[in-house]
């Protein structure tokens, strides 16, 4: 199995998600408090397969 490095867009896709899941946790936000957990696991789900594909 080979890995590569995601592309860069898809890495701040990820960063972003994260972050405002992160801060979902701290911060009453309606959408993102709910479901900040998921928004944490969307991002890294999102980074393992970017670097299981090539070209993502």
């Amino acid at each position: 199995m080979t890995l590569s490095a995601p592309k860069q867009i898809i890495w701040v896709i990820a960063v972003i998600l994260g972050v405002l899941g992160i801060l979902g946790y701290f911060v009453a936000i309606p959408f993102v408090s709910a479901n900040g957990f998921w928004l944490v696991s969307a991002a890294f789900a999102l980074l393992a397969i970017a670097s299981l594909v090539k070209g993502l």
